[in-house]
């Protein structure tokens, strides 16, 4: 029991550790875009693009999430684990909506249900076997 208890902690710390840094990620490239502009194939952006401090916080980001990803996939079934990897998606949308001013379509509301529905199955599937 205590040993299950401890697991179940380590997936909820772990997969909630790997949102933050994902949806960290994806907010410091939006906030990035903001600041430096559109894609040009030019010297000048890029040395704008890298002048931002956002790139650099999407940076740490990534290198959390990969670290989070490695640590969690030593000791987390892989299906639940590459379904649950994509839970970010629902508080950059959140995100998106609140800070951004960005509009949700019935597409993606539909998405995220689809996604956290998927994640629960796997989940529970596994815990069946």
């Amino acid at each position: 029991m205590i040993a299950s208890t401890g697991r179940w902690r380590f997936y909820i710390l772990g997969f909630g550790a790997l949102m933050l840094f994902d949806t960290l990620t994806q907010i410091s490239f939006k906030l990035a875009t903001m600041h430096v502009g559109e894609f040009v194939p030019h010297l000048a952006w890029l040395a704008g693009l890298f002048s931002n401090h956002w790139v650099y916080v999407a940076i740490v980001g990534y290198l959390g999430a990969f670290v989070t990803w490695m640590t969690l996939l030593k000791r987390a079934p892989i299906g639940p684990a590459f379904a649950a990897s994509h839970l970010e998606m629902i508080p950059v949308l959140i995100i998106s909506v609140s800070v951004f001013n960005e509009h949700l379509s019935l597409t993606q509301l539909t998405g995220c249900f689809c996604i956290v529905l998927g994640v629960l199955c796997l989940s529970a599937s596994k815990v069946a076997d």
